[in-house]
């Protein structure tokens, strides 16, 4: 694709559709529209990694195609949780399945903001790019989502609902704490 007419900002509105999409499916509650959600918003995470090759590979990298994808993945995630939320609100969650899902959305995007002012903070340390997900091993924390197709596929969608939104929500605490730190820090 490096040749052609599609720029990487292509990718990453394809790629917030799909994800849009996907965790739409979730909103139904209907298991098998939850295996195929599941699955498109899988595809969704693995596609959003192109963009960014893409953008270095055509010598296209901007600002603004940055923080696009950073808002895009955010806004996917956001809806991801949200819709669960709406998918299990009839089931035996009730109404905690709502508030499960307003707690994974509002996380995943405040996280997106405290993110952003990590890789701030690190870029400006390291005179570069820096990413503010934690990682192991070459692994980061955001890829745990490629499991979300086999978890649903396997009828184990609603403990991972709850424990994901928990997860977000113990995620942003963390990563507003690594901020405040990184920023005293880097004033000393």
């Amino acid at each position: 694709m490096a040749g052609t007419s599609i720029a990487p900002n292509h990718l990453t509105t394809v790629v917030l559709l799909m994800s849009l999409s996907g965790a739409g499916l979730f909103a139904t509650g209907n298991p098998v529209l939850a295996n195929w959600a599941a699955g498109v918003f899988v595809l969704s995470r693995f596609l959003d990694h192109f963009d960014g090759e893409l953008a270095r590979l055509q010598g296209v990298s901007s600002r603004f195609g940055y923080y696009y994808d950073y808002v895009a993945g955010a806004l996917g995630y956001g809806a991801l949780f949200l819709c669960m939320g709406l998918g299990f609100q009839d089931s035996w969650l009730g109404t905690w399945a709502i508030v499960l899902g307003m707690a994974g959305c509002l996380s995943a995007l405040v996280s997106m903001f405290i993110n952003v002012g990590i890789d701030r903070v690190l870029g400006e340390k390291m005179d570069g790019d820096a990413n503010g997900y934690p990682a192991f091993a070459g692994i980061e924390l955001e890829d745990g989502m490629y499991l979300l197709a086999p978890i649903t596929w396997l009828g184990m969608l609603m403990p991972f609902f709850v424990a994901a939104s928990i997860g977000a929500a113990v995620y942003c605490l963390w990563s507003l704490w690594t901020l405040l730190r990184l920023r005293q820090t880097s004033h000393c």
